[in-house]
């Protein structure tokens, strides 16, 4: 009788395959994390989109020894000014390129020739020492540029080369004009021809002396109680010439009334009706200076959306004045006359929102200026204003405001595409031009970083700086990246946010501020020094930090499949990586929560390359395709797993195009 025996059939493999990698996120849970993310991604980068690869690094390009408080550019002069402790230097960049030689010591355009000898002496090209120790912004208007501190508005003009005191450069103001020698004037009007410059304590008027008038010596000043600077006087002669007169010689100046008395009768005006008699004088306003010089932040902005005017803001002065009143300036801006901006009308401010509230940051949508106000504001969280001319008058009008979360940093404000982005309490949030119209916005764009963003210390000293098509959000040495080329649709936790843009996050980048030269990316260090980011991904020098290893990590998410409950045994594993000159990865897997390498691939991922020979990593594999590291794995009787790739290795790049493991699954999963 023939014996029967039931051979049991072989499991079915399975597969699981990744060939799409969409960044970080850090705010769901690992074992709710869409595949195409990773909970735990550390210095990596788009390469392509739905390709990532290890960031390059950067190397020192100079050292100022102190915190670098800001880098600040004038067009016009291709002029760059680094902002380290209280001083600012030069480190003008020439038409060419511009990178350090490998000594370190000499800045050189692109056919090798030296340009700036860098002696390792800051001083050296130290052209201003007034600076504050404070984080510093800075705008160009008409051939200057305004530099703020919070201390002090500066001014850097390029026509001479020279920084000095916003305040030393003020324009003066004529208040009125065709004034009688007693101080009234023909007219019924006795309107303010020029308003009075908060930068300067001085001011003119002119008068006209006619018939009835000539003999007068006397004159009669809109304000008394004069400084003690000395008054200025100009008489029109008979050839239309204005001539200056001497205080002490040719005039006295009673300061308590406001009365300039001439020793001779400047007589009746030889052009009439033209003014003949024009004086200057002095008196200071307390506070007066102070509102301009503590502001912190600004934008350029004016009548019909161009940029004409800067306005400014970020003064948190509070108080009681000499009056006795009390003040507070968080909530009010200031703005410059028209293509001037050492001109700041004592009258050419606005009070927006609530005391309670500072002022942040702005932003430009369409031809509107978005004022953000500060964290805790409910009700008027943004206040849209349009410039227009009112008879002849520029105004800048209130005609909307918007609810959401306000902003927490002043310096986080950049735009990526066409989006103005800002960083809130809750996240990176955008404005976009269909939310003007509204009552409200609700547009987070950073919902994949928020986990890990949101729980970084001192948020409000964070910087933001968009380079190509990313935002980068710098602070305490990590940098959060939002990729402009990557915006994917919104995540059900956010229902109101149209889209979140693709996010990456990278360590070891002590970024106070960001900078570009001739398209290059540079950043000013909390230690003091001055880097630039390598640009070529295929010479291995781009991959170290200064000199040191860049610690790249990808992790997947949970991998548990169609039956989540069910056994599963992993038994095989591919990650299929772009070819590279020197590159590793160490493969680690999760069980049971902890974590184990697997594999360390030194070998796989490289070809020979002549020129980068170096015996220790030496390949003799002349294939520049596409690289396979395949591995064996043991992995037995889990409900799912993670795999984390890494690449720590000093000059190594790394980058990932596919990744997929082989399992099996039998029986139920028992706790």
């Amino acid at each position: 009788m023939s014996v029967q025996f039931n051979v049991p059939s072989s499991p079915s493999i399975h597969v699981y395959q990744e060939n799409n990698f969409l960044g970080c996120d850090f705010t769901s849970d690992a074992s709710t994390v869409d595949d195409t993310k990773s909970p735990n991604c550390i210095n990596m980068i788009r390469s392509v989109p739905g390709k990532v690869r290890k960031r390059m690094g950067y190397k020192m390009a100079y050292d100022y020894g102190e915190y670098i408080y800001g880098v600040h550019h004038i067009t016009s002069t291709e002029t760059w000014l680094v902002h380290a402790g209280t001083k600012l230097y030069n480190i003008t960049a020439p038409a060419g390129r511009l990178w350090v030689d490998n000594s370190g010591n000499f800045v050189v355009d692109h056919d090798g020739q030296s340009i700036m000898l860098l002696t390792g002496n800051p001083e050296d090209s130290l052209v201003y020492d007034k600076m504050a120790a404070h984080r510093s912004v800075s705008f160009e208007l008409n051939q200057k540029l305004i530099i703020l501190d919070g201390s002090h508005a500066h001014i850097y003009d390029a026509s001479t080369g020279k920084v000095s005191y916003l305040t030393d450069m003020a324009f003066i103001p004529t208040l009125y004009v065709g004034l009688n020698p007693d101080g009234s004037s023909p007219s019924s009007s006795n309107d303010v021809y020029e308003s009075l410059n908060l930068l300067s304590p001085a001011w003119i008027e002119q008068f006209t002396v006619d018939n009835d008038h000539a003999a007068e010596t006397k004159f009669q000043l809109s304000r008394d109680g004069l400084d003690e600077t000395k008054v200025k006087a100009w008489v029109l002669n008979d050839d239309g010439d204005w001539v200056e007169k001497t205080e002490g010689t040719d005039f006295t100046v009673d300061r308590e009334n406001g009365i300039v008395t001439f020793a001779t009768a400047p007589g009746k005006s030889p052009a009439l009706p033209n003014d003949n008699v024009k004086i200057q004088a002095y008196k200071t306003a307390s506070g007066y200076q102070d509102q301009i010089n503590h502001c912190t932040i600004g934008t350029l902005f004016g009548v019909g959306g161009a940029n004409d005017r800067l306005f400014i803001s970020g003064n948190d002065d509070k108080g009681k004045d000499e009056d006795g009143h009390y003040y507070n300036y968080s909530n009010r801006d200031w703005h410059s006359e028209l293509y001037d901006p050492t001109y700041f009308p004592d009258d050419g401010y606005s009070r927006l929102g609530s005391d309670a509230t500072p002022i942040m940051g702005y932003s430009i949508i369409n031809n509107y200026l978005a004022v953000h106000k500060g964290g805790y504001e409910q009700a008027q969280s943004i206040l849209l204003r349009e410039g227009d001319l009112v008879d002849n008058v520029p105004t800048f009008k209130l005609v909307n405001t918007l609810q959401g979360t306000g902003a927490i940093s002043r310096y986080a404000f950049s735009y990526l595409e066409t989006e103005p982005l800002f960083l809130t309490k809750l996240g990176v949030y955008a404005v976009t031009a269909q939310d003007i119209t509204g009552e409200k916005y609700a547009q987070n764009r950073s919902y994949y970083l928020d986990g890990k963003l949101l729980k970084e210390k001192d948020l409000k000293n964070a910087f933001a700086y968009t380079y190509k098509d990313y935002y980068l959000l710098a602070v305490n040495d990590h940098v959060y990246i939002l990729d402009g080329l990557q915006p994917i649709r919104t995540d059900r936790s956010q229902p109101y946010a149209t889209r979140q843009y693709v996010g990456f996050y990278w360590e070891n980048v002590p970024a106070t501020t960001f900078f570009e030269i001739n398209d290059q990316l540079f950043f000013g260090g909390s230690d003091g020094k001055i880097y630039q980011f390598y640009t070529d991904e295929k010479e291995i020098e781009s991959y170290s930090d200064n000199g040191a290893a860049i610690r790249a990590e990808w992790e997947t998410a949970d991998i548990s499949e169609q039956y989540f409950y069910k056994n599963k045994t992993y038994r095989y594993l591919a990650l299929k990586c772009m070819p590279e000159i020197m590159s590793s990865v160490q493969i680690w897997a999760q069980r049971h929560g902890i974590w184990d390498m697997i594999k360390e691939d030194t070998v796989s991922l490289k070809y020979f390359s002549f020129s980068h020979l170096i015996f220790s990593k030496m390949t003799f594999s002349t294939d520049m395709t596409a690289k396979l590291s395949t591995t064996k794995v043991r992995l037995k009787k889990l409900d799912h797993t993670r795999f984390r790739f890494i690449n720590d290795k000093l000059n190594e790049p790394f980058a990932i195009n596919d990744f997929a493991v082989e399992y099996t699954q039998n029986g139920n999963h028992k706790g």
